[in-house]
């Protein structure tokens, strides 16, 4: 594939990781960098994750494509005046919710030229630091409302996602956010909660340092996660997120109720209907 001019807007985890597989599958010529916080420019340029650091403005005027990997709650107002500002360059958002995004664009004359994606990928860390190599190998990315995308944007954008390593799903919007509630944001409100359970009933800090096993650290690693990032998605997608959250309520209870009733028989089928997850995870 032809090689471009990337810019990318939020040079931190997310935007940091794909910055490095741009560069290694030789996907870009240049990687300019964007991002609010100084700090953030700064370390990506000493990491070499990008290959300059310009305002915004000249960043779009300088790029073949132009990629958004920051807060969702930013993305709303800020995609619109980057559409107004392109001639015929590509913008993709990375972000993990989409219907608000699709619809504050959806009457724009540069519509076609903005490609909506959610690669599935993500660490409990942030800043440009936290890049990881091989971030998006073997991961799936959601691609949205197809049909509203210029059709050489579109293409370029699943090309590119295929060069990293991953491996396409196409979504409407609405179906995308309902989906992640299901499979992503309830895991990180889980652990979110989780942790705050265990910060309010053990007091003893080496008492949680020494007695955490794997299970507990893989199921609570989550709560070290960005709010910055993270309170945006569940306000965006509140609808659905309360949806998953009320259910999720309810299973704890069904928990709660056996265990307080010593209902052996009971509680071992609810542990043996979830089991069956093991079917779809292996």
């Amino acid at each position: 594939m032809e090689r471009k001019r990337i810019a990318i807007i939020g040079v931190g985890l997310i935007g940091g990781s794909l910055a490095i597989r741009l560069h290694e599958k030789k996907i870009s010529s240049r990687l300019i960098g964007v991002d609010a916080s100084k700090e953030n420019e700064a370390k990506a340029l000493e990491l070499e994750l990008v290959d300059e650091i310009l305002p915004l403005d000249e960043a779009i005027a300088q790029s073949d494509v132009i990629v958004l990997a920051f807060p969702v709650d930013k993305m709303v107002s800020l995609l619109p005046s980057i559409l107004d500002k392109i001639e015929n360059q590509i913008v993709i958002d990375l972000g993990s919710t989409k219907s608000q995004l699709t619809e504050a664009v959806g009457n724009h004359p540069k519509r076609g030229r903005y490609v909506a994606t959610h690669p599935m990928w993500g660490t409990e860390y942030s800043g440009p630091a936290a890049a990881v190599r091989n971030a998006y190998e073997n991961k799936a990315v959601i691609i949205c409302d197809e049909g509203d995308s210029d059709l050489d944007a579109l293409e370029w954008t699943k090309a590119m996602y295929k060069k990293i390593g991953m491996h396409l799903l196409n979504m409407e919007a609405k179906a995308h956010d309902l989906h992640a509630a299901y499979v992503s944001h309830i895991s990180h409100i889980t652990s979110f909660a989780l942790a705050n359970t265990v910060l309010q009933k053990e007091k003893e800090d080496n008492a949680i340092f020494e007695m955490a096993s794997a299970g507990f650290e893989s199921t609570v690693r989550l709560a070290k996660s960005n709010p910055a990032m993270w309170v945006p998605i569940f306000i965006q997608n509140k609808e659905n997120v309360l949806d998953v959250l009320n259910e999720h309520i309810e299973q704890l209870k069904k928990f709660r109720d056996k265990i307080e009733e010593s209902n052996e028989q009971e509680l071992r089928g609810l542990i043996e209907h979830a089991n069956n997850i093991k079917r779809i995870i292996k």
